[in-house]
């Protein structure tokens, strides 16, 4: 018997919603968000955390950047190119961030105005 409650909970069904690829997106820029403005305000400051959500922005914005650049991408070449740039300074932003020249805010407004496209639904970052 327990053998067919555990198979019934392997395979039945479950209360967990469909993914969209854009729902994705919105919960891993929340989540680095999160982090970024976590590090960032932590007193004191803990430079290898910030560090660390630092990197995992860029890392992020990284990959946004090589999806837009892919010329099979479907989005307007308009909203890719926005893209592609946002990308671009946030690589310059972050590396002043870790230098301590600049504060993480920028890099968190950005991602904000991102999650509020990717929830409505708009085409503008």
């Amino acid at each position: 018997m327990n053998a067919i409650r555990q198979a019934q909970n392997a395979y039945g069904q479950t209360n967990h919603p469909i993914r969209t690829l854009r729902g994705t997106e919105y919960e891993t820029v929340a989540r680095i968000t999160y982090r970024l403005k976590s590090a960032a305000t932590s007193k004191p400051l803990d430079m290898t955390r910030l560090a660390s959500a630092v990197y995992d922005n860029q890392s992020m914005w990284a990959l946004f950047a090589t999806e837009v650049a892919d010329n099979a991408n479907p989005l307007p070449q308009d909203l890719r190119a926005r893209i592609f740039y946002l990308a671009e300074f946030t690589a310059e932003h972050s590396r002043k961030v870790l230098g301590r020249v600049a504060s993480a805010d920028a890099l968190i407004e950005i991602n904000t105005a991102i999650m509020r496209g990717l929830r409505d639904g708009s085409e503008t970052p």
